[in-house]
């Protein structure tokens, strides 16, 4: 007999309470309340292959409302998708299960991107989307021609992010973007009338996008709305109006359904109400035949597009498979090491920010994934190339992404951008707005996958803006997070040293912290070896003697501390100087390494221009250090590092008291 659709929806509504009540722990009231609208969606619409998961021109779908990742993993398992099972949502939850408490990148094949932290997942699928029109742009819709969708809460666009998400993809006429809102009503405190009086409809449509209203359980008006949506010329929102904990006897339209297992008398009359006649965790056969029978139609689709795909010349085919694939072409690091021998002999005086943009100059035109952009930042981050022409509402073809004053959206939408395939996104903004845009670095670090993120004026070096300007304590907030490399190189060797890494990295997110103010060029020795991907290094060693002293700086201090070093050699005293220009890199050289480097037995100073926070892991706890202790001021850079101690003097001072 054929599974109705109520059948194919409650087969997601029992999953999802079975598996929260077997854990005692979860979010069933999304998953029930949204079933409706995602068994029309991936049983009429979703171009998405179960056994093909990475198939480039699938629809993507993207569940921002990540609590709700029961949904998810019904959805995977009733599709079809060989990685998960029934046992898998029966340990939803549980220590090392595929199924985590909000949807992982890399545990289950068909999970897009990590959700969970509320705006996230709007926004990085406003980056997918992006992705999509960009690839179209070079290879035509014949290869990249799908959707991405999203299943948004109220949470989600209550968050701020989700403002710089609808605004960026209405500008940009993203109209393969289409958000399902799961209007309920509900927030954990109770009616959203205790949060809000939004008109979440009027405020999309204020961003350029298209607005339907439906009821989120009627079938035939969700396949509609979704018909209407993908025929639009602008991104489109579908305001479903749904009941949280749909079934559910006397829990129904309350909060109570949100976060908590509903009991098993409840879920009792949910199966008595809704007519399940089936034990916990089990789908009758022909509801599960009826869901794979409707997921398998799109191998047609898939097997099509690989045709398609073939029909391509034998370098552009080539081509789209090394830029999905993410391998980095030929040569690349060739025209890097050139441009650092041409450095290295010319030794200029630039700002690391400056040394950035000429690296990334070479870097643009040999890697032509790399897609740059700012947060309203270009002339002073420097993150433009002659490679890099605008991307435009009207002309997608660009590789420059003018993001506006976003920086939280910038960082997520990047990471949509990776996880889509096909592009290496990097965007620049100052260090200090880091703090905007680590909710979007950590989920890539998470994820563990390629972003790069330009922060510059990255100390009391830029001066007069001042101390709201001025990061002193970004650099710790940054080293704290697991699998980020933080890098701030030095000079221009190091720059170009820092980027080679950066995008050679594929599972590591980078940020590279760069100067406002000009630094000499320190290495002026060429070498292919890149030596700051060690972390950190001796720049300059003892002499006259077994080193005495260990001088540790990173950036604009190593200067400082190659000054100071001149003046304790000068006075018999053998100093080495270390430059530092990522932490990360250099915790995971082997031991030896670290204690040929560190100078075991001497004495220790770190110098650099932000907090001390995490250098005691270097110079020991009584290891001397010239920094910051406080907050900056505004006065010219100069007058700055004297004001606040950061000078070769000091660090020769505390050099001398540590013999």
């Amino acid at each position: 007999m054929t599974a109705t659709h109520n059948e194919m929806a409650n087969a997601i509504r029992f999953l999802s309470v079975d598996a929260v009540q077997a854990a005692n722990s979860g979010h069933p009231g999304m998953p029930m309340g949204m079933a409706d609208v995602a068994t029309v969606l991936y049983t009429k619409f979703m171009k998405f292959d179960p056994h093909h998961t990475n198939w480039a021109d699938r629809d993507r779908f993207v569940l921002s409302a990540g609590h709700g990742s029961m949904l998810m993993y019904s959805l995977l398992y009733l599709s079809g998708v060989e990685d998960i099972t029934l046992d898998d949502l029966k340990n939803f939850r549980q220590m090392g299960a595929k199924t985590a408490g909000h949807p992982e990148y890399g545990h289950i094949d068909g999970i897009e991107t990590t959700t969970g932290p509320l705006g996230q997942g709007i926004t990085t699928a406003v980056g997918m989307a992006l992705a999509e029109k960009m690839q179209a742009a070079r290879y035509g819709d014949d290869i990249s021609d799908h959707y991405t969708y999203v299943i948004a809460g109220d949470g989600c666009l209550m968050e701020g992010i989700s403002q710089e998400a609808i605004s960026m993809a209405g500008h940009l006429k993203l109209n393969k973007l289409i958000v399902m809102w799961d209007d309920n009503e509900i927030c954990i405190d109770g009616n959203t009338n205790l949060t809000l009086s939004d008109d979440q409809c009027a405020r999309f449509e204020a961003s350029q996008w298209n607005t339907i209203k439906i009821d989120g359980h009627n079938p035939a008006e969700i396949e509609a709305a979704i018909e209407k949506a993908r025929n639009s010329d602008k991104p489109t929102l579908i305001a479903c109006k749904t009941t949280i904990g749909y079934g559910a006897p006397t829990k129904a339209g309350t909060h109570d359904t949100h976060g908590a297992p509903l009991g098993e008398e409840e879920i009792k009359g949910m199966r008595e109400g809704l007519g399940w006649h089936y034990g916990a965790f089990e789908i009758p056969q022909n509801v599960l035949e009826a869901w794979r029978s409707a997921m398998a139609k799109n191998s047609a689709d898939r097997e099509a597009w690989e045709g398609r795909l073939n029909t391509l010349d034998d370098a552009t085919k080539a081509e789209f498979n090394r830029t999905y694939n993410g391998t980095l072409p030929a040569g690349w690091m060739d025209a890097l090491n050139n441009f650092k021998k041409e450095m290295s002999a010319e030794a200029p005086k630039l700002a690391t920010r400056q040394s950035s943009g000429k690296t990334l100059a070479v870097l643009t035109e040999a890697i032509p994934e790399m897609i740059g952009g700012s947060a309203d930042l270009t002339g002073s981050v420097l993150t433009k190339t002659p490679s890099t022409e605008s991307v435009l509402n009207t002309d997608f073809s660009g590789r420059y992404i003018h993001y506006g004053v976003r920086e939280h959206a910038m960082g997520a939408v990047m990471n949509g951008m990776t996880l889509h395939g096909g592009f290496i996104p990097y965007g620049g903004t100052f260090a200090v707005f880091a703090n905007y845009m680590i909710p979007a670095m950590r989920l890539a670090a998470l994820m563990e996958i390629r972003t790069a993120y330009v922060l510059t004026h990255d100390s009391i070096g830029l001066g007069e803006d001042g101390p709201t300007h001025q990061p002193v304590e970004t650099l710790a907030m940054l080293r704290s997070v697991p699998n980020l490399n933080t890098m701030r190189p030095c000079d221009v060797i190091e720059t170009a040293e820092c980027w080679a890494v950066a995008v050679a990295s594929e599972k590591t997110p980078s940020g590279l912290v760069l100067t406002r103010q000009g630094l000499p060029t320190l290495r002026t020795e060429h070498t292919d070896e890149n030596l700051s991907a060690k972390g950190a290094y001796v720049l300059a060693d003892a002499e006259g003697g077994d080193r005495k002293v260990t001088l540790m700086a990173t950036g604009s201090e190593v200067e400082i501390a190659m000054a100071a070093r001149d003046t304790l050699q000068g006075e018999g005293i053998p100093t080495a100087v270390v430059s530092m220009p990522c932490w990360e890199l250099f915790d995971a050289q082997d031991d030896a390494y670290k204690a040929s480097v560190l100078g075991e037995g001497t004495a220790k100073v770190g110098v650099e221009a932000a907090m001390r926070f995490g250098w005691d892991k270097y110079i020991g706890s009584d290891g001397g250090f010239v920094g910051m202790t406080g907050f900056g001021a505004s006065a010219p850079a100069g007058e700055l590092y004297k004001h606040f101690g950061i000078t070769a003097e000091n660090v020769v001072a505390e050099a001398k008291a540590r013999l």
